[in-house]
């Protein structure tokens, strides 16, 4: 098994870039099936769901190739609306091909999205909406059949919650639907955001991304294009944090400090110092942390449940008491037992943990459960005392290129190896 074996109480120094989002990437990879011709992509993230999602839109009969952090897409012939289960358990967001093989070619064939086991994620918003909009679907054995033989049309969607997942399988249905979609109660992450931005560079008619309601007028069909994915702020994030824990100085560049700013206002709430400026944000973390009271994750604007597990890293070496509300996902504490092995003192009792901060970490032998926790461990390893091994990297691969070569510059004691 693949691990990372981290020195810890390296403090980092210096200044690093923020690579493509992840989570705007994917969607937008999805999109790219209702485009007719050569779509480039600058600024997107190497990472393993990325190829994930390549081998999903070969398998459709895309042409993908990728050079030089720019993703080349052609998606002029579509030779299939079937994708295998082995595909679909590859990552969460598989689910939005669903969406975008309607708009294209008016049927699909899928199953149920794998990715990182956080608790129950439905797609019954993304399924109701569909047939909200004249798609036939039917299940057998956990294949998704869908098809629109009369073709999809413009509908009035209300979601329940503001599901990122359903809010971007609506647009991608609804670029190419007869007649006018309107998405109220829709998701307003900045990946949303990306998206709509993306779509309409493409031909698409879209308004009123980033806020409550979303409309979108259908268009006959989408053109390609060259975009520039945002950078992905749970990174950025991910990068703030590890500095916090070890008494670091950084500049993290290519950033967007408006997309983070629930996350820096907890971290100053912390104590640290973090100045923002157009596309960079400086964090020294000189002062011991202290505790923040009570955080609880929320759907954009609020605290992001990505960053959660980052922030609680940090507040385990916090002086005082803190509490976390997970709201989004009932199994979002799979860091919270392996911090207690490295010595923290964190109390979990349904969506809520209680830290109680200790003076220091202790290196140990951790697993990663999902890519955010492991990302976690990660950070509380390069502040802990001693030498920890880390188990299951394969889950930060798929949200972070080559992290242990950016700690690495940046003077931490960490080495990609079998353990």
């Amino acid at each position: 098994m693949q691990g990372f074996v981290i020195e810890g109480g390296k403090r980092l120094s210096g200044e690093v870039s923020v690579c493509g989002a992840k989570n705007a990437a994917l969607p937008i990879l999805a999109a790219c099936v209702l485009t007719r011709s050569e779509v480039r992509l600058k600024n997107c993230p190497q990472l393993s769901d990325v190829f994930s999602a390549f081998k999903i839109l070969s398998c459709l009969g895309c042409k993908c190739s990728f050079s030089d952090g720019e993703a080349r897409i052609d998606s002029g012939v579509i030779e299939s609306e079937y994708i295998p289960d082995k595909l679909m358990r590859l990552m969460r967001s598989s689910a939005l091909y669903l969406g975008a093989c309607l708009g294209r070619t008016g049927r699909c064939t899928l199953s149920y999205p794998g990715g990182c086991e956080l608790g129950p994620r439905p797609i019954d918003l993304h399924l109701l909406a569909l047939e909200k909009m004249g798609a036939d679907i039917s299940e057998e054995h956990g294949v998704i059949e869908c098809s629109c033989p009369a073709g999809l049309h413009g509908a009035g969607i209300s979601l329940s919650f503001p599901s990122v997942g359903a809010t971007e399988n609506i647009m991608l249905a609804a670029v190419c639907a007869a007649g006018e979609t309107v998405i109220y109660n829709s998701a307003r992450e900045p990946e949303i955001v990306d998206l709509a931005r993306f779509l309409r560079k493409c031909g698409a008619d879209i308004s009123g991304e980033g806020s409550s309601v979303i409309r979108i007028k259908g268009v006959k069909e989408l053109h390609g294009c060259t975009y520039e994915i945002m950078p992905d702020r749970i990174v950025a994030a991910t990068y703030l944090c590890a500095a916090a824990l070890t008494g670091g100085e950084l500049t993290v560049r290519n950033t967007r400090p408006e997309d983070n700013r629930a996350v820096t206002d907890v971290l100053i709430e912390t104590g640290l110092d973090i100045f923002s400026f157009d596309d960079k944000t400086y964090i020294n973390a000189a002062r011991p942390l202290k505790s923040v009271g009570r955080i609880r994750t929320m759907p954009y604007p609020g605290f992001p449940t990505d960053a959660q597990p980052l922030v609680s890293a940090v507040l385990t070496r916090a002086k005082g008491t803190s509490i976390i509300v997970e709201n989004i996902f009932e199994n979002r504490y799979k860091h919270n037992p392996e911090l207690v092995r490295m010595g923290a003192n964190i109390k979990t009792e349904g969506k809520v943990a209680v830290i109680e901060g200790v003076p220091m970490l202790f290196g140990t032998r951790i697993m990663a459960g999902d890519l955010r926790a492991g990302a976690a461990l990660l950070i509380a390893a390069l502040s802990a005392e001693g030498i920890s091994e880390l188990g299951n990297i394969e889950y930060i691969d798929r949200g972070y290129e080559s992290i242990e070569k950016v700690f690495s510059k940046l003077g931490a004691n960490i080495k990609r190896t079998v353990i």
